[in-house]
């Protein structure tokens, strides 16, 4: 096939689509188009710098589990393009790859130029174009092929993929909508809980390895680390529960009840239970100094001072009235979220394209045939831990197929 095909956007499914394109289709022309003076911006700041390039779960099901939306469509695809393939691939590429306990993948560097560099010098030695600054106005079908405006000079292509990433604003995706793809408002994900002027911020750092988290009135909840920020609440229960709960919670404006339950997932008879065996084994003991679930000390601290509890006071002084107070902030405590803080600088949002406007299959355009999507230019995304770049690779992968 010697097509010329256009490739919209230099994140990560945008190169990754190229790649693939080139790989399948030795013979085509194949140009990446990008409206920045920068390519790979996410893949260089993921992960602090190091790169979460994927997720160390090989399990399908459990994968397609960690998307809020797109999770059941991504489900069929993964097979096709799954973890273990993006492992291979860079590790083919010259890239070690290690999982930490926590199941996030990293290149063993743990530097995000590693996997940059991989990118950049397949798509090169490919022999695949690259045009920065060079933004898409326009698209429109001329016969068989696809007339693309770019920075005002009309251009055709026989196939064109679009990678252009997320937008925080509908607007971004209004020339996609006016060739008829079906768009889905986009909202933030991702994002910490911001507590403004509660006390728990003083507590700046503290984490506790596992904790559940839920919303007041709804039936969004989340189990994991737990970190305590300067401005609320951050860490992987947080995360997961922003994202799951990305359109509800924009729904309340982001105000809305924080409930923690510091204990994991104990009730309140079994960590009463606990508190006494406590008071029978350690009576003369004071109460700050035997804390029940290991918590940091600073957190059992404001917990006890949270409950009106006397620090001074040994375990065998606590009155009936004390215990139940403190039964319930430890399985039952509350806060006020009043807007959000995104996470660091890996801004995440679900919307975009419809799925019901795109062939799952082959990710090509149900709409506008020759058009073919990748990325998070898609209503799909994940949890935080590699899950948006393996959406980007797998996505890319199949529509760097186009159709095949």
């Amino acid at each position: 096939m010697s097509h010329r095909v256009a490739v919209i956007g230099g994140g990560a499914a945008g190169f990754f689509a190229a790649i693939q394109v080139k790989t399948n289709y030795p013979n085509a022309d194949v140009q990446l188009f990008e409206k920045s003076n920068k390519v790979l911006s996410k893949v260089r700041i993921s992960g602090g710098g190091r790169c979460n390039v994927t997720s160390g779960l090989t399990s399908i099901s459990d994968l397609s589990k960690s998307y809020p939306r797109g999770g059941k469509q991504l489900k069929k695809l993964l097979p096709v393009f799954s973890t273990k393939d993006t492992w291979k691939w860079f590790e083919q590429e010259g890239v070690e790859l290690y999982t930490q306990t926590d199941g996030r993948v990293f290149p063993k560097s743990d530097n995000s130029a590693s996997i940059v560099n991989a990118l950049m010098t397949r798509f090169q030695t490919l022999g695949c174009e690259l045009y920065m600054q060079s933004a898409i106005e326009k698209m429109e079908k001329e016969g068989e092929k696809l007339a693309v405006t770019i920075n005002g000079q009309r251009q055709l292509f026989d196939k064109v993929i679009v990678a252009s990433g997320g937008s925080p604003k509908r607007m971004g995706f209004k020339w996609l909508e006016d060739m008829g793809h079906k768009i889905v408002d986009p909202v933030p994900s991702l994002f910490t809980f911001n507590l403004p002027g509660d006390p728990i911020r003083d507590l700046q750092g503290v984490s506790v390895a596992d904790a559940t988290v839920s919303i007041r009135s709804t039936k969004l909840e989340a189990r994991g680390p737990l970190l305590i920020t300067h401005w609320g609440m951050s860490g992987p229960a947080v995360l997961k529960l922003s994202a799951f709960g990305a359109r509800i919670l924009n729904e309340m404006a982001y105000q809305y009840e924080v409930k923690v339950n510091w204990t994991g997932n104990q009730n309140e008879q079994e960590v009463r239970q606990i508190i006494d065996e406590i008071r029978s084994s350690n009576p003369k003991k004071k109460v700050e100094n035997v804390n029940p679930h290991s918590f940091p000390t600073r957190l059992w601290t404001y917990l006890l001072e949270k409950t009106e509890v006397d620090l001074a006071k040994n375990w065998a002084e606590l009155s009936k009235k004390e215990i139940n107070k403190l039964c319930q902030v430890l399985t039952n405590d509350s806060y006020s979220a009043k807007g959000k803080t995104t996470f660091k600088e890996e801004f995440v949002t679900c919307g975009g394209v419809s799925l019901e406007s795109v062939n799952m299959k082959t990710m090509e355009s149900k709409v506008f045939p020759g058009l073919y999507f990748a990325g998070e230019v898609l209503n799909i995304d994940g949890v935080t831990g590699g899950f948006n770049f393996q959406a980007a690779w797998t996505t890319g992968y199949v529509a760097g197929r186009l159709g095949k």
